[in-house]
Order: C-alpha cells, then structure tokens, then sequence
C-alpha cells in the first residue's frame, strides 16, 4: 500500500512560487530529491534540514512515484488474438 503524502506535500502559490514544499516549511521536494539523486541518505537530509522527518523524506518518494506515474503512463498490454 502506498504511503499517503498528502499530509506531508503543500503547494501554495505564495510559496516557492507554487512548487510543492513540505508542509510547513520552505524546503522543496525538488531540493530533496536533487539531494537523494546526488547520494544523499535520509539520515543526512535530516541533519540538513532539521524541520524535515524520516516521514516526510518517505512523502517526497511516493509523491515522486505518483508524479512519475502520471507523467510516463504504462504501455497498453498487447491484446492476443
């Protein structure tokens, strides 16, 4: 079962200019994943950022996951004939 992001994913347009943020903070999910895409570990991320938590590190993976999927739709399965 997926994690549910939404309590921890924010977007406002008076902040960051509408990007999503995690809730309550400035820090974006895109500074987070540009961070774990660089080799960043979550304990590291939290001794960054320490307004950040272990949950909302895993929020900003499955909000990526859902993005990604709306973004890059699976093919359609062959039908056989």
């Amino acid at each position: 079962m997926a994690m549910n992001f939404k309590p921890y994913i924010t977007r406002d347009p008076v902040i960051c200019g509408g990007e999503p943020v995690i809730t309550g903070t400035r820090i974006t999910v895109r500074t987070i994943l540009a961070s774990m895409a660089e080799g960043m570990a979550t304990e590291e991320l939290l001794l960054d950022f320490p307004t950040l938590s272990r949950d909302a590190v895993r929020a900003v993976v499955a909000f990526a996951a859902v993005s990604a999927e709306e973004d890059l739709p699976l093919p359609a399965t062959p039908v056989l004939a």
